[in-house]
C-alpha cells in the first residue's frame, strides 16, 4: 500500500526525522488560511498523488505571498497530473500540500528498500538527490552507495557514518546525518514497511538535515498490526479494477500488454508472463485466481481482464491440484457463454481431472476457446493471435 507525502511525513516524524512546518488543503481558499498559518513570507503548494516526478509535470510550484498561494492552488487543484509514474492517463489532484520553504544547502536521497535477493533491507544514499533514483540507477549506478543492513541487530551508527563518508559529509554533518539514518530504519522496521524514501533529503546552512519529500510503501500483509498506517488508504489514487478484484479475492496488477493471463499460483503467474514474453508478446496483466478457484472466480477474473481494451487475447493457465480442472472448464464455458467475448481465449489445463476437462472444452463447440497442450504451446498460441488482432 502507499501513502501520500503528506502522511509518510507525518509517520517518519514520529520516529524523529525532521520536516518543514506543513498542513492538507482541498481548495485554494484553505491553502491561503494554510500558509497563513505556517506563517513566514515563502511557501511550497505541492501535489498530493501516488506518483514522482510532481516537480517537473507542474505539480510543485512555489508562492511568494498569500494571494500566490491562493492563485497556485486553484491552477494545481482539479489538474491531470501526468508524469512517468502516472502513465499517459495521469492523475486529477485534489489534495494539496502547503509547506513553508527552506534555505537549502544541498539535496541528498536516502532510502531503505527490501533486497528480495537477499532477503534483508538496503539502505542507499546518493549525492543526486531530487533526481528518480531509477535514473541514477540506469545512468549513473557508481553514484547509488549501499549499506546492508542486518534485520537482527538493526541499522548501526557505524553503518550510517561510513555512508555519511562516502557521501562527503563534513565533520560537523556527520552527527545529524547518523540521527536521522537511525530514525529512518526504526520507522522503515515499526511500520512494516518494504520501501523508505527521502528525495530529497536536504543539507541545512546549520548543517543540519531535513526530509523535504518522502514516500512509504506498506506491506500489505502487515495489515492486522498496522491499521492506524492502513486507515490513511487513499482509494481514489488505486486503480478501480484492482480495487474489484481485491473485494473478489483475486489478485491482479495491471500491465501494459495485450495478452491477458489468467492462472493459479502466483510462482505459475510468473513464469506464464516470463514465456509470453519469451515468445515476443507482451503481458497484459497478472491475475492470480488462488489455488481455490471456482466457476464463480474464473468468471469474474475473464470480466475484470476484459475491462481492458488492450487485450487482443486471453491466455488461461491452470493447475489443477486443489481445484479440479472439470470444474474450472465449466467456468470458463459459463463465461464465455454469458459474455460478449471477441477475444480468442487459449487454455492450458493440467492437473485433476485434466481429461474431463478437455472434453468438456471440445465438446462446448465454442469458437472462441483454443485449446493449448502445455505451457509453451500455449503461450506461443496467445501471443500469435494477440498479434494478429493488432493488424
Amino acid at each position: 500500500m502507499n501513502i501520500h507525502e503528506y502522511q509518510a511525513k507525518s509517520i517518519l516524524n514520529k520516529f524523529g526525522v525532521s520536516i518543514l512546518s506543513g498542513k492538507l488543503a482541498v481548495s485554494p481558499s484553505e491553502a491561503k488560511n494554510a500558509a497563513k498559518e505556517i506563517g513566514g513570507t515563502k511557501w511550497v503548494i505541492k501535489a498530493q498523488v501516488h506518483a514522482g516526478g510532481r516537480g517537473k509535470a507542474g505539480g510543485i510550484k512555489i508562492a511568494k505571498s498569500l494571494d500566490e498561494v491562493e492563485k497556485i492552488s486553484r491552477s494545481i487543484i482539479g489538474m491531470k497530473l501526468v508524469t512517468p509514474q502516472t502513465g499517459p492517463q495521469g492523475k486529477i489532484v485534489s489534495k494539496l500540500y502547503i509547506e513553508s520553504a527552506a534555505d537549502i544547502k544541498k539535496e541528498y536521497y536516502l532510502g531503505i528498500v527490501l533486497d528480495r535477493k537477499k532477503e534483508i533491507p538496503v539502505m542507499m544514499a546518493s549525492m543526486e538527490g531530487g533526481v528518480e533514483i531509477e535514473k541514477i540507477a540506469s545512468e549513473m549506478p557508481e553514484k547509488i552507495l549501499k549499506i546492508d543492513i542486518d534485520p537482527l541487530i538493526g541499522c548501526q551508527n557505524f553503518q550510517a557514518r561510513l555512508l555519511a563518508f562516502k557521501l562527503g559529509l563534513k565533520k560537523d554533518q556527520i552527527k545529524y546525518f547518523v540521527k536521522l539514518s537511525i530514525a529512518l530504519y526504526k520507522a522503515y522496521l515499526k511500520t512494516d514497511a518494504i520501501l523508505v524514501e527521502i528525495n530529497p533529503l536536504a543539507l541545512l546552512k546549520n548543517n543540519s538535515f531535513i526530509a523535504l519529500d518522502a514516500k512509504m510503501e506498506f506491506d500489505d500483509n502487515a495489515m492486522f498490526r498496522q491499521k492506524d498506517i492502513f486507515a490513511m488508504r487513499d482509494f481514489a489514487e488505486e486503480n478501480t479494477t484492482e480495487l474489484e478484484a481485491d473485494r473478489y479475492g483475486l489478485n491482479y496488477v495491471k500491465l501494459n500488454g495485450n495478452v491477458g493471463c489468467m492462472v493459479n499460483g502466483a510462482g505459475l503467474a510468473m513464469s506464464t508472463m516470463d514465456i509470453i514474453k519469451y515468445q515476443g508478446g507482451n503481458p497484459a496483466n497478472f491475475l492470480d485466481v488462488g489455488g481455490g478457484a471456482n466457476e464463480e472466480t474464473v468468471a469474474k477474473g475473464l470480466e475484470i481482464i476484459l475491462k481492458d481494451r488492450k487485450v487482443k487475447a486471453i491466455f488461461i493457465n491452470i493447475f489443477g491440484g486443489i481445484v479440479r480442472c472439470d470444474r474450472i472448464a465449466k467456468g470458463i464455458i459459463t463465461a464465455t457463454k454469458n459474455s460478449s467475448i471477441k477475444v480468442p481465449i487459449i487454455v492450458r489445463l493440467d492437473g485433476t481431472n485434466v481429461k474431463e476437462a478437455v472434453e468438456l472444452l471440445n465438446k462446448s463447440n465454442i469458437s472462441k476457446l483454443i485449446s493449448a497442450y502445455d505451457l509453451a504451446d500455449g503461450a506461443k498460441k496467445a501471443v500469435k493471435f494477440a498479434k494478429e488482432k493488432n493488424k
